[in-house]
């Protein structure tokens, strides 16, 4: 019995890891794009020759918004990770104690 709900446990872990990753990859990846914007307003103030507030507020907006979505994506993956680890350790506690209750009762004397 151990074996088979160890398996099952293991089953629904599977891809656990993988949703943990996105969660702590993707600001990463909205500081890079926000780098990218950064980038993009001395391009802009480079080729320009002056300071417009057109050039910055394209690379502004860009900075804004990679930021923003690696953030949103970030703070979702976290919470379904630890949302669907929770649920699988309430389920392995529930098999646990099932098996325990299953053993007991055959274990008991009969009358």
């Amino acid at each position: 019995m151990d074996k088979s709900g160890a398996l099952e446990i293991g089953r629904l872990e599977k891809n656990l890891g993988v949703l943990n990753i996105v969660g702590r990859i993707a600001p990463m990846f909205g500081f890079i794009g926000t780098i990218i914007g950064v980038i993009v307003i001395f391009y802009e103030i480079n080729q320009s020759g002056t300071v417009e507030i057109k050039g910055i507020s394209s690379g502004l907006y860009q900075k804004m918004i990679s930021s923003c979505s690696g953030l949103v994506v970030g703070v979702i993956a976290f919470v379904c990770y630890h949302w669907l680890n929770a649920r699988i350790d309430k389920l392995a506690h529930r098999m646990e104690d099932t098996q325990i209750k299953f053993l007991d009762m055959l274990n008991e004397p009969t009358k």
